[in-house]
């Protein structure tokens, strides 16, 4: 039997869509619920590994980098793509015409710092829809010399599309001017997540340590299935919630992870809202287990 933690979600004043800077789950006033203590959950160093492996949004900013097209402190846009090395270092793709292309050509070693901030946004409509954000930041260089095969590589392999095909050999390739894409490191130094679990610093060791969530991949294409075509079954899991559950409650898939499933409840006579966590009996490890787990949680939910 999977075991449900509700977890009160109090009213928001704003609109966790707002174009404002500070983190959506920094405190209650902002409408992020958090976890009770004893769920079991990924580690602040998996998340932000999840997070730096995944397709959520991320932007780039140098600071204190002088550029003629900006000020001191700039965004440069979004990398196309990243990934992470077993050192731990983080390997963005960025065009050769971004600031941060132009910046990095001239860097030694730490000279130039820079901080990736991204953005988790959940996959269906939903109240509150920001899930977290995670910071990473340190030291940016570009990727020079024998370096650059391997880290092609390594962003081919985790993100085979676009305009990855064929970089492994548009990199040994004489260019005229300046490249169209440019490989960026960042040595990380300090990595801080603020999400649905919580607040706190992660150890940039850690992270090297981590490992992603193999469910991430396929996370937003279950959610949004389960949402469109199986939200009845969805709905019958307030039955696991005893005297929570109610009649006329709405629920939405919220997050999905290798330790359980989180809905987000609302409605119902007192018109409150909450989201309640349904562990997996045990931390699946593939696809397949996933499936398996889904129709355990199901099945006694329809019991």
């Amino acid at each position: 039997m999977s075991r449900p933690h509700g977890i009160p979600l109090p009213s928001a004043q704003r609109s966790s869509d707002s174009n404002e800077t500070e983190s959506a789950c920094a405190d209650d006033k902002q409408g992020q619920p958090r976890p009770r203590e004893g769920v079991r959950q990924l580690t602040g160093a998996e998340r932000v590994r999840t997070l730096v492996e995944s397709n959520a949004s991320v932007s780039l900013t140098l600071i204190g980098a002088r550029d003629s097209h900006g000020p001191e402190e700039f965004g440069t846009g979004m990398p196309v793509a990243r990934t992470v090395t077993p050192d731990g270092d983080v390997i963005l793709l960025v065009s050769g015409e971004s600031a941060a292309a132009r910046a990095a050509a001239h860097a030694q070693d730490d000279d130039l710092t820079a901080v990736i901030e991204i953005t988790d946004v959940a996959p269906v409509s939903v109240p509150h829809r920001i899930r977290g954000r995670a910071w990473l930041a340190g030291w940016l260089t570009p990727v020079r010399g024998d370096d650059r095969a391997g880290c092609a590589a390594l962003l081919a392999e985790r993100h085979p599309v676009g305009e990855l095909l064929g970089l492994g050999e548009s990199l040994d390739a004489p260019h005229t001017g300046r490249p169209a894409w440019m490989m960026l490191r960042l040595e990380v130094g300090e990595i801080t997540v603020d999400d649905l679990w919580g607040a706190e610093h992660v150890d940039p060791e850690d992270l090297a340590a981590a490992e992603p969530d193999p469910v991430s991949p396929h996370e937003a294409e279950l959610l949004q299935h389960l949402h469109s075509s199986h939200g009845d079954r969805i709905g019958e899991l307030c039955g696991l919630l005893g005297d929570r559950g109610a009649r006329g409650m709405t629920a939405v898939p919220l997050a999905l992870d290798r330790v359980g499933l989180r809905v987000r409840f609302a409605g119902g006579a007192s018109g409150s809202s909450f989201d309640a966590r349904f562990d997996f009996p045990e931390p699946v490890a593939d696809i397949c287990g996933l499936r398996r787990a889904m129709r355990a949680l199901f099945s006694a939910a329809s019991h």
